[in-house]
């Protein structure tokens, strides 16, 4: 470990948060009166989630364009519930990780491609089962959702937003992310990078990669 502790960038979804994109897919098909479903997954997704996701539309916009865009038939708590079906939960060991990091030192932030609807379902569900105040924003020194910054990954401008805000630099910054397209993006810009590619988790793989550091990018061996 070199003598300046690196920062850590943490994804949200599928990094500290379980998620399972099928739950949601699955959910609006069976809202879809042709039996299909949308057109959102980890990999891609259409405009209408790209503007969900930076603030462009209001929730009650987007469940509009939901039914337009997709031929549903159900009420607003119906479709918020389809939408947040994805979403799992936060393990404990995972918090505790990141709680004993900052402990030690490191400066934590989270950037995350995110929307209103699934900000607050999340954080109601870390009051209710963590006592947090404010979500998962109390288990970091910052947080940055794409929908309040209006900018998403794996655009480059989001990264270098969070950096010039947290006042990091790239090199010294280890970013940890479940999707490859932005881990992409990430090393551009000359980041480290973890690949958290299932089914490895934060607490398998994050801290032999601090072990590692500075390794440029860092690929935890599968799990046996």
């Amino acid at each position: 470990m070199p003598g300046k502790l690196p920062h850590l960038l943490f994804d949200f979804g599928g990094v500290i948060i379980n998620i399972d994109y099928q739950r949601t897919l699955e959910a609006m098909r069976r809202l879809n009166r042709h039996g299909s479903t949308i057109e959102f997954t980890q990999a891609a997704q259409s405009e209408l989630f790209d503007l969900m996701e930076t603030g462009r539309l209001t929730p009650q916009e987007f469940r509009d364009g939901l039914r337009t865009a997709y031929e549903l038939d159900a009420t607003d708590e119906e479709l918020d519930a389809a939408w947040n079906a994805l979403l799992l939960d936060v393990p404990a060991d995972r918090l505790a990780l990141i709680a004993g990091l900052r402990a030690e030192g490191y400066q934590t932030a989270l950037l995350s491609n995110t929307n209103q609807i699934h900000i607050e379902q999340i954080n109601q569900v870390l009051r209710t089962q963590y006592g947090f105040e404010h979500g998962i924003a109390d288990c970091l020194d910052r947080v940055f959702y794409s929908q309040q910054v209006g900018l998403r990954k794996p655009g480059e401008e989001i990264f270098r937003h969070a950096l010039r805000e947290m006042n990091w630099k790239a090199e010294e910054t280890l970013f940890i992310e479940d999707s490859f397209q932005h881990i992409e993006t990430a090393r551009r810009l000359g980041l480290h990078t973890l690949f958290l590619a299932p089914p490895l988790t934060l607490t398998d793989a994050l801290p032999a990669a601090l072990r590692a550091f500075p390794d440029r990018e860092y690929s935890a061996p599968p799990l046996s």
